[in-house]
């Protein structure tokens, strides 16, 4: 089922006209839990990168609407989950630029419901939303299914943004934590982000990885990832799948309880679905032990609230 929405624009800008701050800052904080251990804690902000594409979302996307907008391209179609952050990024996008925008969402059952604030913002932003079944949303890039989703002159974005080209813009996000960071934790989705942070950053630094999701998939998606964007592994990095919270969208009541000590500590509020599981992984692995003393710890803020 579709929400409709707008005609397409008439054309797209060079991304370029969005002015992104970049690099994006880098802000230290004393924490108590990291400093008792001596341990250096640094926030990189990705968050303030841009007010309507920010963090991994600009770093992502950026290099897909260069290559849209060199394909003649007019309309953007991508996927994802009723609370997609990808989605209202792509939306916003389309807006600013001058794209169309077509959303494919996970469950049909959707449809007949009112839209979340977030599906909300996709269609004020002018996405044309299309509700489609889990199964048929799960075989999304079997040619077929993909033919009876894409228009003729549709530009195709993967899931979250995560292609080969994805991983390559999020290199420069590594590159700018070169001789700043140890360790680097990032909240991981789909992959592109950890995949190309890794291969940005340089010899004796390394990535952490905080998946979302539940499932134990993510490494074979980020070796894809980097195959196809580097020709095989790069950047030393691994993965810790403890702090899910159950899976996407989902909390507990110790990560809430993180979330607002962290917030009270700091005056910074966590966005939920990904950085709060992040931080709340990177302080129970300092507290763990986990880190020598010395040791610089930065934790990648790829949204806000």
């Amino acid at each position: 089922m579709d929400c409709v929405t707008s005609d397409n624009p008439p054309g797209a800008a060079d991304p370029a006209a969005l002015r992104p701050a970049l690099p994006s800052p880098l802000t230290e904080l004393t924490d108590e839990r990291f400093a008792e251990r001596g341990l250096r804690l640094l926030l990189k902000r990705d968050d303030l990168i841009h007010p309507d594409l920010p963090g991994n979302k600009w770093r992502k996307l950026e290099p897909n609407l260069r290559a849209a907008a060199a394909s003649g391209a007019r309309t953007l179609l991508t996927f994802g989950g009723a609370y997609s952050n990808h989605l209202r990024a792509t939306a916003a996008a389309g807006r600013l630029l001058g794209f169309g925008t077509i959303g494919v969402v996970r469950g049909d059952e959707l449809a007949d419901r009112p839209l979340n604030p977030s599906l909300a913002r996709c269609a004020a932003d002018g996405m044309r939303l299309r509700f489609v079944d889990r199964a048929t949303y799960r075989r999304k890039a079997e040619p077929e299914v993909l033919a009876s989703l894409a228009p003729p002159d549709a530009f195709v974005i993967p899931e979250g943004g995560s292609n080969a080209a994805a991983a390559l813009g999020c290199t420069e996000l590594g590159r700018e934590l070169r001789g700043v960071a140890d360790v680097v934790g990032v909240a991981c989705g789909t992959g592109g982000t950890l995949a190309g942070l890794a291969a940005g950053l340089s010899a004796g630094q390394r990535a952490i990885g905080f998946p979302v999701l539940k499932g134990g998939f993510l490494e074979t998606e980020i070796l894809r990832l980097q195959n196809e964007a580097f020709g095989g592994r790069r950047g030393a990095w691994t993965l810790d799948d403890r702090f899910h919270g159950g899976g996407y969208a989902k909390t507990s009541p110790e990560l809430e309880a993180f979330a607002a000590d962290f917030a009270s500590r700091h005056g910074i509020e966590l966005e939920r679905v990904y950085v709060a599981k992040m931080l709340y992984g990177l302080t129970t692995l300092a507290q763990e032990g986990a880190f020598a003393p010395g040791t610089r710890v930065v934790t990648v803020i790829t949204g806000a609230p």
